[in-house]
Order: C-alpha cells, then structure tokens, then sequence
C-alpha cells in the first residue's frame, strides 16, 4: 500500500494483487471496446436498415450511421466528466462498476433496434439514444480505468500497466471483428441485412462477465485521499486548465490516427479502391491482432528510455507517412494489410502510453475527472468524426484530402510532445 514519509508519497505498487488488477481493468474494458466496435464493423447493414436511402446518393444511410458514430463520441465528454468525478468522489473501482452495466444495456439496445420500415423515424431515434449511452459508458470507462490501472503499477512498470490500456480495447476490436467477419463470411446477405447484424449486440450479457471481475478488484484511490474532502465536478478545469489543454494536444494526433487506422481504414479502402468487403474486414483483424502484441513493448521502451521519444517516433512518423501510406491502397488485400500493419507499429509511440502520460500529468484528487472531460473531448472532435470526414470527402469528390487531414493534425501534437516534460522516471503522486 502507499506509504507516506515525512509528507512525501511514496511510489510503491498500490496493491498486492497486479495481475487481478490488470485482469479486472482488461476484461471489462474489452467487452466495453467490443460492443463500441461491434458497430463500426457492421455499420453498413446498419445503414441499410435503420435509415433511408437518399433518391440520388448511395452513401446518405452510411453517411447517416457514421453521424450516429460521431453522436455518441460527443456524449464520451460528459461520461469522462461524471464518471471521472465518481472515480475521484466514490473511489476507482465504483466507477468502473457503472460503466460496464451502462455498455451492457446501451448494446443490447442496439441490438434491439426496429427497421426503419417496421417503425420509420422511431427505428433511428432509439440507435441515437442507444449510441448516446454507450458514449457516456465509454468515456467513463477511459477516465477510470486509466487511472486505475497506472495507480496499480509498481515503481518503473508504469508505462507497462498503461499498455493493457490498448491491449484489452484491441482485444474487444478483435473480438468484435472476429464476429462479424464470420458472420459476413457464413451468411448470405438477405440474412445479414435481416438479423444477422444483430447477434454481435445481443451478446451484450458478455458484460456480467466483466461485472463480476471489477468486483474483486482491489481499490487503488489512497487512504490519504479517501479521508480528503471531495473535489467539486470542475475543480479539476478549473485548478489545472494548463493540464487541460495538454491532454487535449497530445491527443489529437493520437486519436484520428488511431480511429482512422484500427476502424475507419476497411471502409477507407472499401470506399476508395474497391476491395472486397470481407477481404478488407479480414486484413483489419489481422493488423488488430499484430497491434495488440506490440502494446505490451512499447510500455516497456518507455519505461526505460522515457515517453516523450515514442510519442515523437508516432508523431513524427505519422506527419510524414500517413500520405504516401494511404495513397499506396489499391484493390489488393495484400496491401491493404501491409499499409495498416505499418500504421500499427506507428501508433503504437501513442497508444501503448497515452494512460501513463495522462495519469502523470494530474494530482490524485482530480485524477480521473482531470483526464476523462479534456481526452474524451478531443476524441469526440477528431476521432470520432474521422469515419464521417473520410466519407464526406469521398461524396464530395476529394477523397484525396483525407491522410493530410491526418497527417496535419499528427504534425500538431508532434509540436506538443517536444514541449512535453519526461515523466517516466518521476515518482506518481499518490
């Protein structure tokens, strides 16, 4: 347990218990990840269903469900704010509790939308609403499981724990590619456009298993700051707005790369080259599961040689390939696999310690709240819009646009990450 010493935290491992710890912020954060995933891979059956067809334009239900994909990242602020303030209020693992019940129900919801044929414009109403709450759920579960998993690590193991961050949100990837690309693959069309698509979000029972884990978790909120007053719901804006503004310039870049290249790219290439649907679903979970394995690597560099060269080797990297790499594409499953897997060696600089870096910035009084509202904020504003801005410049006729909007935008945060101080090696505040 933390030790204080002549008013000095210590930074020892918060509890006896890593693995469980690491296992209780995993599996819940998978299932939360997979349902969140579940639709993207299958927003095109979604289209087809829940919206209308445009009189003149194929892509307006497609555009209409990526409007929707958008909708729910804007609500990812709010849960980062609410539930950041009952992480930092009621302790880590109570907020990590909500979350997951609130993903379970907002999935099965989905899954139980009607058609807009059975019930016209109800059919898209309930998606937004379902969509609204697995956005709160979302950027509740970012806020908290940050924080709780890199308050759990032990001195220099920080960078490491912050890894399973993007391990256990690739594994809820794969999983939900994994299950629509067999069901793609074994179902004829008619099915898929009828209930096919749906199965993905009825296993939303999945989330009593993540439930029941976060149960016995250790809670990692130090004695010190359980005995403290409560901060108020702003405190953290309000005392730290520097802090602020840094989540929110290191982020940027982070999150269109990430969202482009781990969820938008199939139909980035569907749309664009021409390939195969289930061809470009096949090479997203194979470049998925080679991401995951690098998350646990690029933890460890850090910890050794610091968090400010990975993040400058994503930037960096990103500013100056994301063109050349997404002009490559062409209608060829090879190359598609190729373009994202090289992306995924990129990203890995951000993903791998975008927790560590995060928790290290805020005091522990404000910790989860201070992280959750400015990181879920720019995720809404460039993330989630990424699948949205692709396709709007493909109906628009400049599709071309789209990697140097990226490539911009990663260029930004690269100037941030040089400004940035070296807190590897600094003890955590506890």
């Amino acid at each position: 347990m933390v030790a204080i010493m002549t008013g000095m935290h210590v930074d020892s491992p918060p509890t006896r218990r890593p693995v469980r710890q690491l296992l209780a912020a995993s599996v819940g954060n998978a299932v939360e990840w997979y349902d969140w995933y579940a639709y993207t891979f299958l927003a095109t059956y979604i289209a087809d269903q829940v919206f209308p067809k445009g009189a003149d334009n194929s892509l307006v239900p497609l555009l209409s469900t990526f409007a929707v994909f958008a909708v729910g990242f804007f609500m990812r602020p709010v849960g980062g704010l609410l539930m950041g303030a009952i992480a930092d209020r009621r302790g880590r693992r109570a907020a990590l509790t909500v979350t997951i019940l609130l993903m379970g129900g907002s999935s099965l919801l989905v899954g139980l939308t009607p058609t807009y044929a059975a019930a016209g414009v109800l059919a898209p109403v309930v998606l937004v609403a379902a969509r609204l709450l697995q956005g709160l759920s979302v950027g509740g579960e970012f806020a908290a499981s940050t924080t709780f998993l890199v308050e759990s690590a032990g001195p220099g193991r920080r960078g490491l724990f912050s890894s399973f961050q993007y391990v256990s949100t690739t594994i809820g990837q794969l999983v939900a590619s994994g299950v629509a690309t067999v069901l793609v693959d074994t179902l004829s069309e008619g099915r898929m456009n009828s209930w096919g698509w749906r199965v993905p979000f009825v296993l939303a029972v999945l989330s009593l298993v993540g439930f029941w884990i976060r149960q016995g978790a250790e809670e990692t909120r130090s004695a010190e700051q359980r005995r403290a007053p409560r901060p108020g719901l702003f405190e953290a804006l309000r005392r730290h707005p520097r802090e602020s503004l840094l989540i929110c310039g290191i982020t940027a870049g982070g999150t269109i790369a990430y969202y482009t290249w781990t969820s938008y790219l199939p139909t980035y290439a569907e749309l664009n080259t021409g390939l195969d649907k289930s061809d470009a679903l096949l090479a997203g979970t194979l470049s998925l599961a080679f991401f995951a394995l690098l998350q646990p690597l690029g933890g460890m560099l850090s910890d050794r040689y610091g968090r400010r060269p990975l993040l400058l080797f994503f930037g960096v990297g990103f500013a100056l390939l994301s063109v050349p790499l997404l002009h490559t594409l062409r209608d060829s499953f090879a190359v598609l696999l190729l373009v994202q897997c090289a992306g995924m060696v990129l990203l890995t600089g951000f993903t791998s310690i975008s927790a560590a870096v995060n928790a290290e910035i805020f005091p522990p009084r404000v910790r989860a709240a201070g992280i959750g509202f400015p990181y879920s904020l720019t995720v809404a504003l460039f993330g989630g819009t990424a699948p949205y801005v692709g396709t709007l410049f493909k109906d628009l006729g400049h599709s071309g646009l789209f990697p140097w909007y990226v490539a911009v935008l990663c260029l930004l945060s690269s100037l941030v990450y040089l400004r940035l101080p070296e807190t590897a090696h600094k003890e955590l505040e506890r």
